[in-house]
């Protein structure tokens, strides 16, 4: 994670293009320029947030990458190469320039993925192996699309800001989690060529055999940071194949399964624990990273809430 705050136009560029090589501050007005950065990168996905007080004319032309992006400012636009682009709504490149510009200041906000790595997810999700990765239109499909894009940004940000564990798996398996819910939230609010393949037919004529195969994969690796789509691969089926087979043998998806198996382990762990382990310390490691959320889910799934059985059981031990 960075985060600072510089009047330096070089530390400033140098910081830009180490999440967006392909950036170029074409234009600065170096006496009143300043930055508040926030970052954080991991494999395969960043997510970048700041301010810049500047005269600015910029470029961006992301090379392997799939940009997305929210640009707010009250005294300037952005425009790719087709024409002015929306300022109400997010944007994305896998390639096309983007300009952008303004006087006073401006606040940016982006989701950015290592293009391979969107790819490979595209296709396992889809079924399409062949599926290539591409935006069609730089701008979001709609106003609702754009509020979805940006709630799972502040959620993710945030989840990821106040992620704090000692246990390497714990957040692993939460960081798995966040970057498939980011990933997917960029794939619906956009109009890509993952669009298209999602809406060809799935594998449906899956065997009971798959199901099973998914069903131990989970329950034998429900504590290690995987997510649908490693269930899938371990299944060998796209992940929305074994969606439509998990829903004809057991009426439930295979995400609603998963969370039934992390709960069950968040139970036992509830019930083996010792003085002083937490609730929220016990739903991280089961990869809830809400507590709250973790709370009304356990309570849905056993009809009380999860603080009940840990004082008893402290109480107890």
């Amino acid at each position: 994670m960075q985060k600072f705050r510089s009047t330096d136009v070089s530390e400033i560029e140098e910081t830009w293009r180490e999440f967006v090589p392909s950036a170029e501050l074409m234009q600065v007005d170096e006496l009143r320029c300043s930055l508040d950065w926030h970052s954080i990168s991991m494999a395969g996905m960043a997510l970048i947030k700041y301010e810049m007080a500047a005269d600015v004319r910029s470029v961006i032309e992301p090379a392997g990458q799939l940009f997305t992006c929210q640009f707010t400012t009250s005294d300037g636009g952005i425009e790719d190469d087709r024409r002015n682009l929306d300022p109400r709504l997010p944007w994305a490149s896998d390639g096309r320039e983007i300009r952008g510009t303004w006087r006073e200041s401006a606040s940016v906000q982006a989701l950015v993925f290592d293009r391979d790595y969107a790819q490979e997810q595209a296709r396992l999700i889809s079924g399409d192996d062949t599926l290539v990765l591409r935006v069609d239109r730089s701008e979001a499909v709609c106003r609702r699309s754009a509020a979805q894009w940006q709630l799972t940004f502040d959620y993710v940000l945030a989840s990821l800001a106040g992620l704090h564990s000692d246990e390497p798996l714990t957040k692993d398996l939460i960081i798995a989690g966040l970057q498939r819910q980011a990933l997917l939230t960029v794939f619906s609010s956009f109009a890509t060529t993952f669009s298209e393949a999602s809406r060809r037919s799935a594998q449906s004529g899956a065997s009971p055999q798959t199901v099973k195969r998914a069903i131990a994969f989970i329950d034998a690796n429900a504590h290690l940071p995987i997510t649908i789509d490693d269930v899938a691969r371990a299944s060998h089926i796209s992940t929305r194949g074994l969606q439509y087979a998990f829903k004809r043998a057991h009426d439930i998806s295979p995400n609603d399964y998963l969370r039934r198996v992390r709960l069950a382990g968040a139970r036992d762990a509830l019930l083996a624990a010792e003085s002083g382990d937490s609730l929220a310390a016990i739903a991280k490691r089961w990869g809830f990273s809400n507590v709250s959320r973790f709370t009304a889910t356990y309570r849905s799934e056993y009809g009380r809430h999860p603080g009940e059985l840990l004082k008893h059981t402290t109480t107890v031990h």
